[in-house]
């Protein structure tokens, strides 16, 4: 059983009659679901995913006013839940965050973005992780009477404002030249091992990454990238399969660069294709640089997008 479906079967077989018992009045006022860091959020928990922070759990989101009225006795209610459910336990891990229970709205979004809100401006969603977007718009919510909660996950998911996603696509273009396009090749050739690794692994996260961004998808936690970008629309299935090849290459560090000239040239075409860049060439730079004058912003267009 996948632990998503397990988190909302336990929810419909415990956390639903424990509301309506002892939290009858704030019934229309409590959201639940299972969101979060965590493989079974992604759907990609397996059999090696069950040693911590796995298991029978759900979450409680409630407004500030809400949290300081019954936040603590919620929590306890949730605490005398039964601790094993179909033949699993969660084992908590020793460094882990907590993960369910009773928690503010304002408190879970603020963690993943630094805001108890919705982003409201284009400076506020600059500086926001796409890791950590994935993770707070991850899961699902099993019910939300209020709507407060999935307001702001449905601001969230509806993804970046366009020239905030311009500006990350022109800076992974950047970065995936740099490691992939320029430095593996110049490095292997001057003996520096753990350069041409870096490169190569830089190129591999960067270009994930950037198909998410063409896809107008938040790109997980680096474990689950190369899984994740499989089931991609746009170039989806054909990066995970360029990786694949790229990775299995061995030693033929020739063979590697092609791949990787292969897949920017893959990425180049799509982006031409979205009518974000008219520039000529192969080199991914180019491209970033002609995607960045797009940006109707002229603050952010002219901003180094270096590592951006």
């Amino acid at each position: 059983m996948k632990g998503l479906e397990l988190s909302h079967t336990y929810f419909m077989t415990y956390g639903e009659q424990m509301i309506k018992d002892k939290f009858y009045s704030h019934r229309h006022k409590i959201a639940a679901g299972m969101a979060g860091e965590g493989s079974e959020c992604l759907g990609f928990d397996d059999p090696i995913s069950r040693d911590h922070d796995w298991g029978p759990g759900f979450c409680l989101w409630l407004t500030d006013g809400d949290f300081d009225d019954i936040g603590r006795s919620l929590q306890q209610a949730y605490d005398k839940l039964p601790r094993v459910f179909m033949g699993f336990a969660r084992k908590a891990a020793a460094l882990s965050d907590k993960k369910v229970g009773v928690f503010r709205i304002t408190d879970f979004y603020t963690r993943f973005t630094g805001l108890p809100h919705a982003p409201e401006d284009k400076l506020q969603w600059l500086p926001l992780s796409d890791e950590y977007l994935c993770a707070c718009t991850s899961g699902k919510v099993f019910c939300d009477p209020l709507g407060t909660f999935s307001n702001i996950r449905n601001t969230l998911l509806d993804f970046y404002p366009e020239d905030i996603r311009l500006f990350k696509i022109a800076a992974k273009c950047m970065t995936c030249a740099q490691s992939g396009q320029y430095n593996f090749m110049r490095s292997v050739k001057r003996g520096e091992v753990f350069a041409a690794a870096y490169a190569l692994n830089t190129f591999c996260s960067d270009i994930v990454s950037l198909v998410f961004l063409l896809n107008k998808k938040f790109v997980p936690f680096y474990k689950w990238k190369h899984r994740a970008v499989k089931a991609l629309g746009i170039l989806g299935r054909q990066i995970h399969d360029d990786i694949s090849q790229l990775l299995s290459a061995n030693e033929d560090m020739g063979k590697k660069s092609t791949i990787m000239e292969n897949m920017s040239a893959r990425v180049i075409t799509e982006i031409k294709h979205q009518g974000l860049s008219e520039a000529t060439g192969d080199f991914l730079l180019d491209h970033g640089c002609a995607v960045q004058q797009r940006i109707t912003d002229t603050t952010l267009r002219n901003r180094s997008a270096w590592g951006g």
